[in-house]
């Protein structure tokens, strides 16, 4: 029986809250039901009504290179056939380890694990179990996953939903959870005057990529680094979307900072659910079985998810040119919608990720990212949907743009966007092959 998206959603409502498996699927913010995929292929996704797509959510952050690339899937097969989950140590976590202490020095030994949740959760522990101190500074509108602890003034879905802080957390688990403002030092300055000696971390996404995309404004983020040293507390930066997609060693080597403890997901998985925490050796050698921060998971580092992050990280280490070539077509494509809207709206754009928000401030924080309109961001979405073009359904969601994006559907996008706004400005924008 031939089965529709709409159909499928209804089905799913009676068994997933909502219908889903994680709220920004559930398409609320943009005011329809959301698409059911079926396939997808290099750039595009087909859903299960027969559209076709130019995708640029790319698993929220996973598909720099594409969907189902060859080399990835080739060998996430080979080793499928021999066996799926050993619960034991493989060759392969070790390969893998390697190769991000490789390309990220400042990870001079890490754990794998399942999701960016459980790689942010695990480094806060880590930092308290270290430095024998219980506060953690965080900053508004950053999101960390949903931990008890971090799920307060957070981005990405809470925002989404306008419930940044969850029912059924405790408020005992989350009174050391200090916010902060980012791009504000002063803001940290002050939290550090009154509890410093109580403070074990700060935790940042280098690029804030869940309130939208909002950069780092110059020496923010060497502020960080200066007062985590002046009170010697850690610097966490929480690289799970950053990781990989800015440079090869992650946004601390495009902004040259080094953090004392650094998350990571997404793309060290290649597509299949992995994440990892890791840095400083005396600061990881307190993690069980070697010290007194207990932290375990049965399927962490599974031989699948191990092979797809190897072969992924293989593809970026032998091409790096690859970088330089995502972020001038990410550049142009920025280029292309500023043309198109004018001052209606901010786009912030940094490598490979890109954010349009309605609004004509300038996005810089939480307080101007939450300015935006986000009716007339609804309205951006399901034009753009309709003609083919797969976009975050949230307004405070990162935009990706891959390696298989070619310079057809780069030119296709860029006319796409001018025909949603009226055709009040044309651009001619050159993308590369």
């Amino acid at each position: 029986m031939y089965k529709t998206s709409d159909d499928l959603f209804e089905k799913s409502k009676k068994l997933m809250p909502g219908g889903v498996n994680s709220p920004v699927r559930a398409f609320q913010a943009v005011s329809r039901n959301p698409v059911f995929i079926d396939h997808a292929k290099g750039s595009k996704i087909y859903d299960v009504d027969g559209n076709e797509y130019i995708d640029y959510v790319c698993s929220w952050g996973p598909g720099i290179l594409g969907h189902a690339k060859e080399q990835v899937v080739r060998a996430v097969q080979e080793s499928c056939e021999k066996g799926l989950t050993f619960g034991a140590p493989t060759e392969k976590e070790y390969i893998l380890a390697e190769m991000v202490q490789e390309m990220i020095p400042s990870i001079e030994m890490l754990r794998l694990v399942n999701s960016g949740t459980e790689a942010v959760m695990s480094a806060i522990r880590a930092a308290r179990g270290f430095t024998g101190r219980d506060k953690v500074v965080k900053f508004r509108g950053c999101y960390h996953g949903h931990s008890d602890g971090l799920l307060v003034k957070a981005g990405s879905g809470a925002l989404t939903q306008s419930v940044p802080d969850s029912l059924g957390v405790p408020e005992d688990y989350t009174r050391n959870t200090l916010i902060a403002e980012y791009n504000d030092i002063g803001s940290v300055e002050g939290l550090f005057e009154k509890e410093g000696k109580e403070i074990a971390a700060i935790i940042v996404e280098p690029v804030a990529a869940n309130m939208g995309v909002v950069l780092p404004e110059a020496g923010f983020l060497q502020a960080l680094r200066n007062i985590a040293d002046q009170y010697q507390a850690l610097l966490i930066f929480d690289e799970v979307i950053t990781g990989f997609r800015l440079a090869l060693g992650g946004a601390q080597e495009y902004f040259q900072i080094k953090p004392d403890l650094t998350t990571l997901g997404k793309i060290i998985g290649g597509g299949m659910p992995m994440a990892a925490y890791g840095g400083r050796k005396e600061i990881m050698e307190t993690v069980a079985p070697l010290g007194g921060v207990y932290q375990a998971g049965t399927l962490s580092g599974n031989p699948i998810a191990t092979t797809a992050g190897i072969e992924t990280l293989k593809i970026l280490r032998e091409q790096p040119e690859l970088y330089e070539q995502l972020e001038k077509n990410t550049n142009k494509l920025a280029d292309a919608i500023r043309n198109a809207f004018g001052d209606k709206v901010c786009v912030n754009q940094i490598g490979s990720l890109m954010s349009v928000f309605f609004t004509e401030k300038k996005v810089i924080d939480y307080a101007t990212a939450v300015s935006s309109d986000t009716r007339q961001y609804a309205a951006y979405f399901n034009s753009m949907l309709e003609k083919g073009i797969y976009l975050a359904p949230s307004q405070f969601e990162a935009m990706f743009v891959s390696a298989a994006h070619t310079k057809e559907d780069l030119q296709k996008t860029a006319k796409i966007i001018t025909s949603a706004c009226s055709g009040e400005r044309k651009t001619s924008i050159s993308f590369c092959d």
